[in-house]
């Protein structure tokens, strides 16, 4: 006759479950056992690290970042880098190869181009690159797009310009 506190035995009465699934079952609460009728019923508070109870399920690595950018506030700085990052998804191959989004305050985003060719047609297409960005990047915060050709330096413009000709006058 076999040992009923043996292992793989359950119990007395019990089918042949291996002791470590009865263990698990008890906790689950899904088979009583004798001592827990014999146990008074004690009443369980509001503990968060008590096992078995809602919300204790393990959360994958994405979900736990996605919640902490989001209790952080970073969410908008987060979107903008990702479109920058991906302008050329945004605005396509052949166009990312000629622009790069050089700046982002207040809403603009200011995008280089690398002739006043591109610039032009960057402006006439304008519309559309605005709503692929805004549906892509709803968090970034881009109101606006504004299209410069290339950085050449210019004597004319900028908040210290003075009218005539300006230092230029002394060359040579």
């Amino acid at each position: 006759m076999p040992d009923p506190a043996a292992p793989g035995e359950a119990g007395a009465g019990e089918p042949d479950v291996p002791e470590t699934l009865a263990t698990y079952l008890r906790l689950r609460g899904l088979k009583p056992s004798a001592r827990a009728s014999r146990r008074k019923r004690r009443v369980r508070g509001d503990d968060e690290n008590a096992p078995f109870t809602p919300g204790r399920d393990p959360h994958g690595v994405g979900d736990v970042l996605s919640d902490l950018t989001r209790s952080a506030g970073w969410d908008s700085q987060l979107a903008r880098e990702d479109l920058v990052r991906q302008w050329a998804d945004v605005a396509g191959a052949d166009t990312a190869g000629h622009t790069r989004p050089v700046a982002l305050t207040d809403g603009l985003l200011t995008v280089q181009a690398d002739s006043t060719a591109w610039a032009k047609q960057l402006q006439l297409m304008r519309a559309h690159i605005l709503s692929e960005v805004i549906r892509r990047f709803p968090d970034a915060g881009v109101d606006s797009i504004r299209f410069i050709g290339p950085d050449v330096p210019s004597w004319k413009w900028g908040p210290r310009a003075i009218p005539g000709r300006g230092p230029r006058d002394t060359y040579g």
